[in-house]
């Protein structure tokens, strides 16, 4: 018999140990911190069970944390709302979002590029930068696209912080299916917007700055 073969009867036997219970304290293995120190199974038991807890407290703790941001982006979303629907015109609703995200949520730079048309009403015609290849590409996003400029075009999208921009979120703006311009935020920091980051704020946010414009649209 080797171990293999003790391991496959214990596990096929589960109520072996159940049956000679004395073996918890007469058998002994290595301490899992102290390697020279031999300790019962009992006691190899209790440290196994600490670790799952302590795994389980750390889990816990970042559930906790992750919520509590959650939280407090929500807040922000929520206070960006509000702001939007006091705009009085497409003007007030540019400026709110700007404020809203350099003040609430860190973002330095914010360029906003339109050339959509609503119900027959011009959004607004501030496409100035942004050629047909990089529309196009905006049109067929899905989903905030984040990562590194791709091209200087971009980054020139940011007027004279083009040059410390090194990361930035393309946010295709939509209303009723239809893309009427993209809302970009840039940074100078390389992960502050980044590839796979999870985009579901971002999106919120195009969606209330889209709908702001397009319910202020002349």
């Amino acid at each position: 018999m080797n171990a293999e073969d003790v391991a496959r009867y214990l596990r096929e036997h589960p109520d072996f140990l159940n049956q000679h219970h004395e073996l918890f304290s007469e058998l002994t293995v290595p301490h899992p911190q102290h390697g020279g120190q031999a300790i019962s199974l009992a006691e190899r038991q209790l440290h196994a069970l600490r670790d799952k807890i302590r795994a389980l407290e750390l889990k816990l703790a970042e559930l906790i944390r992750f919520g509590e941001e959650n939280d407090d982006i929500s807040t922000k979303v929520h206070r960006l709302s509000v702001a939007l629907l006091q705009a009085g015109s497409a003007a007030a609703v540019r400026q709110g979002l700007a404020d809203s995200l350099r003040d609430d949520f860190s973002v330095p730079h914010v360029s906003l590029k339109l050339w959509g048309e609503v119900g027959g009403g011009v959004v607004h015609t501030e496409a100035f930068g942004v050629g047909e290849a990089a529309r196009r590409q905006v049109e067929n996003l899905r989903h905030p696209w984040c990562g590194v400029p791709e091209s200087i075009e971009m980054t020139s999208w940011f007027g004279e912080a083009a040059p410390h921009i090194r990361s930035l979120a393309l946010m295709p703006l939509r209303v009723g299916g239809n893309c009427i311009g993209l809302l970009a935020l840039g940074s100078a920091e390389p992960e502050r917007f980044y590839a796979g980051m999870g985009t579901l704020y971002l999106g919120r946010i195009a969606d209330l700055a889209a709908a702001a414009l397009a319910a202020r649209a002349g």
